[in-house]
C-alpha cells in the first residue's frame, strides 16, 4: 500500500468521529431548538416577544409571564390532577403489561397466538375511533367527568404487552422450570422469579406511559367538562386568550411549566431505560 493511500486512510479514520459528532450536534440543535426558543420567549416581556429581528436571549429577562400563568389558572390543582391521573395510569399499565406479557410469553393456553395478534391489531386502531364507545360505557357507569374515567380505560396497553412479552421471551426458561420443580405454581413463578428480573422492562413501560399521558389532551377534552377535573394540558387552553393581547410569553410560560414534570421523570428514568434496553439485548 502506497504512502498516499495510508495517509488518506488515516485522514478518513480521524474525520469519522468528528463527522458523527457534527451530525449529532445538528440533530440535537434541531430537536432542542424549539424548546430553547420556548423557554427564551417565556422570559420576555410581551412587547419584546415580537421584536424583529428576533433575539434568542432576552434583553431584560423577566418572570412576569410565569406569575401571569398562576394568576389566570389554578396551576396547582391542574398539576395535582395530572399527577394523580398519570401516576395511576403508569402503575396500572406496568401491572397489566407485566401480567399479560408473561402470560403470552410463558403460559400455554388455547388461541394464544390469535389473541396476541388481536392485541397487536388494536395498536392500529386510532383513539378517535374508540372514544365514542368508551364514552358511552363510562356514561352508563357514571364515570364521565371524573378522574377515574380517565384512569381506568387507559390501563390496558397493547404496546406495553408486546414489549413485556419480548422481554420475558429473552429470559432463560431454566429459571421457571427450576422453580416449578420446587413446587411453585405459575403465579408464584411470575411473582418471585420473573417479575423481579423484569423490573427494568416494567420501568420502561412506566416512564413511557407517564410521558405520554402527562401530555394527553384528546381524552380529557372529551371526557371532562368540569374545571375541577381538568388536567394540566387541558387547563392551559384557557391561556390562549393571551394571544389576542400579544402576551404570547404567558402562553409559553404555561407550556414550560407543563414540561418540567415530564422532563424530570425522563431524567430520573434514564438509567432504568438504559438498563432495560441493554439487559434485553444481552438476554437475547
Amino acid at each position: 500500500m502506497s504512502q498516499a493511500t495510508l495517509s488518506l486512510s488515516r485522514t478518513r479514520h480521524s474525520l469519522a468521529p468528528w463527522a458523527r459528532i457534527a451530525v449529532l450536534a445538528v440533530c440535537a440543535l434541531l430537536t432542542l431548538g424549539p424548546v430553547i426558543w420556548t423557554v427564551s420567549t417565556s422570559l420576555r416581556t410581551p412587547a419584546e416577544a415580537f421584536d424583529l429581528p428576533p433575539k434568542l436571549i432576552p434583553t431584560d429577562p423577566s418572570t412576569e409571564a410565569y406569575s401571569g400563568v398562576f394568576d389566570q389558572i389554578d396551576v396547582w390543582l391542574l398539576a395535582l390532577n395530572s399527577t394523580l391521573v398519570t401516576a395511576l395510569i403508569a402503575l396500572g399499565q406496568m401491572i397489566t403489561a407485566g401480567l399479560a406479557g408473561y402470560a403470552f410469553a410463558r403460559l400455554e393456553f388455547r388461541f394464544k397466538k390469535p389473541l396476541f395478534g388481536l392485541v397487536l391489531a388494536t395498536m392500529m386502531v386510532p383513539l378517535q375511533v374508540t372514544i365514542v364507545p368508551v364514552f358511552l360505557v363510562l356514561k352508563s357507569m357514571g364515570l364521565t367527568d371524573t378522574l377515574l374515567g380517565l384512569i381506568i380505560p387507559a390501563f390496558p396497553t397493547a404496546f406495553g404487552t408486546f414489549l413485556m412479552r419480548q422481554y420475558f421471551l429473552g429470559m432463560p426458561k431454566d429459571l421457571g422450570e427450576a422453580a416449578m420443580l420446587d413446587g411453585c405454581g405459575p403465579w408464584r413463578i411470575f411473582r418471585s422469579v420473573y417479575a423481579p428480573l423484569a423490573a427494568p422492562g416494567l420501568a420502561i413501560v412506566g416512564v413511557l406511559a407517564f410521558n405520554y399521558h402527562w401530555n394527553e389532551f384528546f381524552r380529557p377534552l372529551i371526557l371532562e367538562t368540569s374545571g375541577q377535573n381538568y388536567t394540566l394540558p387541558l387547563g392551559l387552553v384557557s391561556l390562549q386568550g393571551n394571544l389576542g393581547t400579544g402576551s404570547i410569553s404567558v402562553v409559553l410560560a404555561g407550556v414550560v411549566l407543563s414540561m418540567i414534570p415530564a422532563v424530570a421523570v425522563f431524567i430520573v428514568g434514564q438509567r432504568p431505560l438504559r438498563e432495560g434496553i441493554t439487559s434485553a439485548g444481552v438476554n437475547r
